[in-house]
C-alpha cells in the first residue's frame, strides 16, 4: 500500500557559502505521482536522495510513511522508498540481470524461494522475461533502465522516486516508460526537465529553482502558464511555436 511524504523546513548545503535546499516544504499524499521540474542545478537531485537518506545532515524534517528518515530508521525507510537513478550504471553491478534484481530482496532478508518468486514477476512486469542470465552492461539503455527499475520493484517499495527517467531515451522507449510508470502502485516523485512526458505520468507539479519551490499545483495549470516557466527557467514557447507552424 502506498505511504506519503512529509518534508518540513528543509535545508542542505554541500558547501557551508552555498546552500542547495532552502527551507522547503511539501507533502506527497499516499498514492499521488507528484513531477518536479526545474533547470539545472535547482537542487532537485538533492532533495530525491534525502527521501531515502542518502543525503542527511542538513536541518528541518523528512518523513516517509510517517516515520523521521535518520540514521537509526534507514532499513525501514529504505525498504519503503525506492530510488531509480538517471544514470543505470551506477545501480547495476552484477554479473546478471538476475542477481541485479535479486540484490534488494536478499539484502532485506527475503528468503531464497521469494526472491526467485519476486525476480520473475518483477522481469515480466518490466517486460525482461528471458534476460535473467545476461549482463546488464551488455543491454541497450532502455533495457538496462527497465533492470533498474526491476531492482527497486522487487522490493515493493511504497514509494519510488525518479531521477530523470526519461532522459537519453528516444520516443518509443520513453512512451514505454511512461506506460510502466502509470500502472505503478506505489506515491510516486519524478524529477524531470522533459515537461511534457512527466504531465503525462504525473497530475501535480512542482517547480524547484535555486533550492526553493517556487510553483505546486495541477499539471495542466503549470504548463499553461507561460510567464511561470519563462521567470523560471523553462520556457516553452519554442516548442509551442514549432507545433503552430507544423502541426496547425
Amino acid at each position: 500500500m502506498p505511504a506519503g511524504i512529509h518534508i518540513k523546513n528543509l535545508s542542505f548545503s554541500y558547501t557551508s557559502d552555498k546552500p542547495v535546499l532552502k527551507n522547503i516544504s511539501i507533502d506527497v499524499a499516499p498514492g499521488e505521482k507528484l513531477g518536479i521540474i526545474g533547470p539545472s542545478g535547482s537542487g532537485k537531485s538533492t532533495l530525491l536522495l534525502h527521501l531515502n537518506g542518502i543525503l542527511s545532515g542538513g536541518e528541518g524534517l523528512v518523513e516517509a510513511g510517517g516515520i523521521k528518515v535518520e540514521k537509526k530508521s534507514l532499513p525501514e525507510v529504505r525498504k519503503m522508498v525506492g530510488l531509480v537513478f538517471q544514470n543505470p550504471d551506477d545501480q547495476l553491478f552484477n554479473p546478471t540481470v538476475e542477481e541485479d534484481v535479486a540484490f534488494g530482496p536478499l539484502n532485506f532478508g527475503f528468503s531464497r524461494e521469494e526472491v526467485g518468486r519476486r525476480v520473475q514477476e518483477t522481469l515480466k512486469a518490466m517486460n525482461l522475461s528471458g534476460f535473467e542470465q545476461l549482463s546488464s552492461h551488455h543491454l541497450s539503455l532502455g533495457e538496462r533502465k527497465r533492470v533498474a527499475l526491476a531492482t527497486v520493484l522487487a522490493i515493493s517499495p511504497q514509494i519510488i522516486a525518479f531521477d530523470e527517467p526519461f532522459s537519453s531515451l528516444d520516443p518509443e522507449m520513453v512512451m514505454q516508460l511512461i506506460n510502466l510508470i502509470n500502472n505503478l502502485d506505489a506515491t510516486l516523485v519524478i524529477v524531470s526537465q522533459s515537461f511534457l512526458p512527466l504531465i503525462a505520468c504525473c497530475s501535480r507539479i512542482a517547480i524547484l529553482r535555486d533550492g526553493e519551490i517556487r510553483a505546486d499545483g495541477p499539471g495542466n495549470e503549470i504548463i499553461k502558464d507561460g510567464e511561470l516557466l519563462r521567470t523560471n527557467g523553462m520556457d516553452m514557447s519554442f516548442y509551442q511555436n514549432i507545433y503552430r507552424k507544423y502541426f496547425m
